[in-house]
């Protein structure tokens, strides 16, 4: 889709048109998951988090001051939406810890190394949004300092603070195999 016509159903969308919006959020439902996936593992959450960015899209558009950044704003809320979600289920706790591997965590339908998914895991929040806004869907720093309201200095010593945590982090690996 051009970004032109990406401008022009963000405008209609905003201006009460459902079927403008729901093309709009197609478009980029794919990306969303995908997103989703990266934080919540498994696929019945991440399904849950398309449908939770779907609603809180919608009920926000006319918030969007910028429609050139339409993908960027759904992804961010798509990333507000899994942080939210883990939080929750950090607030749960097991009767029996035994019973955890039962609850649904399963990498089913996209397989991840698990190496590298606990790699990812080593950062906090915000460095693993800019680790994966930079490197899995390939966005600028100035385009990511727009979407995470910082200068673009301070994402930039961000992405370096946490790809230096990771190197670190395979190097203790790498001494014990």
């Amino acid at each position: 889709m051009k970004v032109r016509e990406i401008i022009e159903l963000v405008y209609k969308a905003q201006n009460g048109n459902d079927e403008a919006f729901l093309t709009l959020f197609q478009e980029y439902e794919k990306d969303i998951y995908k997103m989703a996936y990266l934080y919540v593992k498994n696929k019945h959450d991440a399904l849950d988090i398309v449908q939770e960015t779907a609603y809180r899209s919608f009920k926000k558009i006319n918030t969007l001051k910028n429609p050139k950044v339409f993908k960027a704003w759904l992804i961010k809320i798509a990333v507000s939406c899994a942080t939210d979600m883990l939080r929750k289920k950090k607030k749960v706790t097991f009767l029996n810890p035994e019973y955890t591997d039962f609850t649904g965590a399963s990498d089913e339908d996209i397989p991840l190394e698990l190496s590298l998914q606990d790699l990812l895991e080593s950062l906090n929040e915000k460095e693993k949004n800019i680790v994966f806004l930079k490197y899995y869907y390939g966005y600028t720093f100035s385009e990511i300092s727009e979407m995470e309201g910082s200068p673009s200095g301070s994402i930039k010593s961000a992405l370096y603070r946490a790809l230096a945590k990771l190197r670190k982090r395979v190097r203790r690996v790498d001494m014990y195999e």
